[in-house]
Protein backbone atom coordinates (compact mmCIF):
# COMPACT_ATOMS: atom_id res chain seq x y z
CA UNK A 1 0.00 0.00 0.00
CA UNK A 2 1.13 3.62 -1.04
CA UNK A 3 -0.38 6.73 0.23
CA UNK A 4 0.02 10.06 -1.69
CA UNK A 5 -0.90 13.51 -0.62
CA UNK A 6 -0.81 15.89 -3.10
CA UNK A 7 -0.15 19.80 -2.43
CA UNK A 8 0.85 22.71 -4.46
CA UNK A 9 -1.97 23.30 -5.90
CA UNK A 10 -3.84 27.17 -6.18
CA UNK A 11 -5.01 29.76 -8.43
CA UNK A 12 -2.43 31.63 -10.17
CA UNK A 13 -2.43 33.64 -13.75
CA UNK A 14 -1.96 32.85 -17.27
CA UNK A 15 1.80 32.56 -18.09
CA UNK A 16 2.75 32.02 -14.33
CA UNK A 17 4.41 28.97 -12.89
CA UNK A 18 3.22 26.36 -10.05
CA UNK A 19 4.97 23.35 -8.33
CA UNK A 20 2.90 20.42 -7.23
CA UNK A 21 4.49 18.07 -4.93
CA UNK A 22 3.35 14.62 -4.16
CA UNK A 23 4.29 12.95 -0.83
CA UNK A 24 4.21 9.11 -0.73
CA UNK A 25 4.07 7.02 2.66
CA UNK A 26 6.93 4.54 2.01
CA UNK A 27 9.56 4.73 -0.79
CA UNK A 28 9.20 5.27 -4.47
CA UNK A 29 12.16 3.74 -5.46
CA UNK A 30 10.57 0.45 -6.26
CA UNK A 31 7.57 1.52 -7.94
CA UNK A 32 7.11 0.49 -11.17
CA UNK A 33 6.32 4.40 -12.55
CA UNK A 34 4.39 7.60 -10.95
CA UNK A 35 2.76 9.66 -12.41
CA UNK A 36 0.04 12.91 -12.83
CA UNK A 37 -3.04 13.08 -13.88
CA UNK A 38 -5.79 15.81 -14.20
CA UNK A 39 -9.16 16.38 -15.13
CA UNK A 40 -11.50 19.07 -15.48
CA UNK A 41 -15.29 19.54 -14.97
CA UNK A 42 -17.27 17.14 -17.39
CA UNK A 43 -14.18 15.99 -18.97
CA UNK A 44 -12.25 12.20 -17.86
CA UNK A 45 -9.09 12.06 -16.16
CA UNK A 46 -6.26 12.33 -18.39
CA UNK A 47 -2.55 11.87 -18.29
CA UNK A 48 -0.19 14.42 -17.86
CA UNK A 49 3.05 13.19 -17.20
CA UNK A 50 5.25 10.15 -15.86
CA UNK A 51 8.58 9.15 -14.77
CA UNK A 52 9.40 5.25 -14.44
CA UNK A 53 11.52 4.04 -12.01
CA UNK A 54 14.99 4.87 -14.07
CA UNK A 55 14.04 8.31 -14.65
CA UNK A 56 12.66 8.45 -18.15
CA UNK A 57 9.79 10.97 -18.67
CA UNK A 58 6.92 10.96 -20.79
CA UNK A 59 4.22 13.91 -20.99
CA UNK A 60 1.16 14.84 -22.68
CA UNK A 61 1.44 16.92 -26.14
CA UNK A 62 -0.37 19.17 -24.58
CA UNK A 63 2.07 19.96 -21.65
CA UNK A 64 5.09 19.26 -23.81
CA UNK A 65 7.92 21.98 -23.00
CA UNK A 66 5.80 23.47 -20.10
CA UNK A 67 5.60 21.21 -17.35
CA UNK A 68 8.24 18.86 -16.00
CA UNK A 69 8.43 16.18 -13.70
CA UNK A 70 11.20 14.58 -10.75
CA UNK A 71 11.51 12.47 -8.34
CA UNK A 72 13.62 12.86 -4.93
CA UNK A 73 13.85 9.19 -3.82
CA UNK A 74 15.55 9.97 -0.91
CA UNK A 75 12.29 12.28 0.07
CA UNK A 76 9.86 9.92 -1.52
CA UNK A 77 8.30 12.77 -3.24
CA UNK A 78 6.85 13.38 -7.06
CA UNK A 79 6.94 16.84 -8.39
CA UNK A 80 5.57 18.88 -11.67
CA UNK A 81 7.13 21.74 -12.46
CA UNK A 82 4.03 24.23 -14.67
CA UNK A 83 5.43 26.77 -16.06
CA UNK A 84 3.72 28.97 -18.77
CA UNK A 85 0.36 27.98 -17.55
CA UNK A 86 -2.98 28.59 -19.74
CA UNK A 87 -6.27 28.64 -18.73
CA UNK A 88 -7.40 25.15 -20.44
CA UNK A 89 -4.43 23.98 -17.67
CA UNK A 90 -7.21 24.37 -15.18
CA UNK A 91 -8.43 21.20 -13.49
CA UNK A 92 -7.51 18.79 -10.47
CA UNK A 93 -4.70 17.27 -10.79
CA UNK A 94 -4.00 13.39 -9.15
CA UNK A 95 -1.05 12.06 -8.16
CA UNK A 96 -0.43 8.21 -9.42
CA UNK A 97 2.21 5.41 -8.34
CA UNK A 98 1.87 1.96 -10.16
CA UNK A 99 3.50 -0.64 -8.44
CA UNK A 100 4.13 -3.70 -10.29
CA UNK A 101 2.35 -7.23 -9.86
CA UNK A 102 2.89 -10.38 -12.11
CA UNK A 103 1.74 -11.13 -15.62
CA UNK A 104 1.53 -8.00 -17.03
CA UNK A 105 -0.68 -6.33 -13.94
CA UNK A 106 0.07 -2.94 -11.54
CA UNK A 107 -1.52 -2.07 -8.76
CA UNK A 108 -2.73 1.51 -8.56
CA UNK A 109 -2.55 4.33 -6.03
CA UNK A 110 -4.17 7.50 -6.04
CA UNK A 111 -3.48 10.97 -4.27
CA UNK A 112 -6.94 12.82 -3.13
CA UNK A 113 -6.13 15.35 -5.85
CA UNK A 114 -5.51 19.35 -5.45
CA UNK A 115 -6.80 22.15 -7.46
CA UNK A 116 -4.85 24.19 -9.87
CA UNK A 117 -6.94 27.06 -11.61
CA UNK A 118 -5.48 29.26 -14.26
CA UNK A 119 -7.31 32.41 -14.70
CA UNK A 120 -7.38 34.67 -18.13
Amino acid sequence: QVQLVESGGGLVQAGGSLRLSCAASRSIAGLTAMGWYRQAPGKQRDVVAAITSDGSTNYADSVKGRFTISRDNAKNTVYLQMDSLKPEDTAVYYCNAASALRWGLVNNYWGQGTQVTVSS
